[in-house]
């Protein structure tokens, strides 16, 4: 759309490169309409990038709320949940006896070296089942037998933000999840308890990534990765559409002022 309108202004400016005539009365409310219905997409279209803006930001506060506040009970985040609110990035305590044998790993690159992300079943005392990323693990080391200090036994109480399913791949250039090699390059909820053996009906509808504060015995899975940082372009956007705008009224001003002279 922006080379679309921007292609509207070249056409435009064409127009006072060389004397013609002038246009008939046809003509003119043809250019006319066609200058009006242009400035109107260009305006609305800035008018909606500074609602994205203020939508990004108020987003962006409420995440470093949440990033920063005090962990609270699962059960509070499922109450928030449960009301129809958005529980992205609720910072969150869960205490729960981990099911190794069932880990699934997600692809990922932490800190420029490339790994997984260790998704882990976490039985509640409730008897229901949380996929948590207990965090990343080097790429040679994807095999739990080659990091047996850090799959901690017992009961465990920790740390971290609640963050939601995808509904579908976020994008055609991902390579499909690999199912049966354990290999996950985008967080297929189902098709991740599905392939581990676990009960859906018995597990929690989204993810908990443990935060930093997780200290797993031989330091790996290395806690603290989740992602809090969002593009936030909008402005750009916005004074892009409204400078095409503002370009446009002037090229039309200037074509209209040359015909007269």
């Amino acid at each position: 759309m922006p080379a679309r309108a921007g292609s509207i202004v070249t056409d435009i400016v064409r127009d006072t490169e060389a004397d013609k005539p002038p246009m008939s009365r046809g003509k003119r409310i043809a250019t006319g309409a066609v200058v009006l219905i242009a400035l109107g997409i260009l305006v609305s279209l800035g008018t909606w990038q500074v609602q994205r803006l203020h939508e990004k930001e108020a987003l962006l506060a409420q995440i470093e709320s949440r990033r920063h506040g005090a962990p609270v009970d699962l059960t509070l985040a499922e109450q928030t949940m449960a009301r129809g609110e958005d529980g992205e990035y609720l910072h969150v305590r869960v205490t729960g006896r981990f099911d190794h044998s069932r880990e699934r790993h997600f692809f990922a690159t932490f800190e420029g070296e490339s790994g997984f992300y260790v998704y882990t079943p976490l039985t509640l005392a409730d008897g229901r089942i949380l996929l948590l990323n207990r965090g990343f693990v080097p790429y040679e080391l994807k095999d739990p037998a080659r990091r047996a200090a850090g799959q901690v036994s017992g009961t465990v109480t920790l740390a971290g933000y609640v963050r939601n399913r995808l509904a579908k791949k976020p994008s055609s250039i991902l390579p499909d999840n690999d199912p049966a090699k354990n290999i996950f390059y985008w967080k297929d909820w189902q098709a991740m308890v599905a392939s581990s053996g676990l009960d859906a009906a018995r597990v929690l509808p989204f993810f908990v990534d443990a935060d930093a504060t997780v200290a797993n015995p031989g330091g790996l899975p290395k806690g603290g990765v989740t992602q809090f940082d969002l593009p936030n372009n909008h402005l750009q956007y916005a004074l892009t559409w409204y400078g095409l705008a503002v370009a446009l009224v002037a090229v039309t001003g200037l074509m209209l002022f040359r015909r007269k002279t």
